[in-house]
């Protein structure tokens, strides 16, 4: 749970603006978004093992954007 302090005088769009950092930094939204769905080790290893591979090309020259 996000908790932000906010003094008296503080302007509600402030706090609400702090809220949304606080919120992207701490990446809430991707971790409900990886617990939807159960995937395996050996496919989140597959998915590592490939982007490194795409970018080690595009680092060589090898393809363009």
């Amino acid at each position: 749970m996000l908790i932000i302090d906010s003094k008296d005088c503080e302007n509600i769009d402030k706090a609400l603006k702090k809220y949304k950092k606080k919120f992207e930094r701490a990446r809430i939204l991707n971790q409900l978004r990886n617990r939807q769905a159960f995937t395996k080790p050996s496919v989140k290893r597959r998915d590592e093992v490939l982007k490194a591979a795409y970018r080690q090309q595009i680092m060589s020259g090898k393809l363009d954007k």
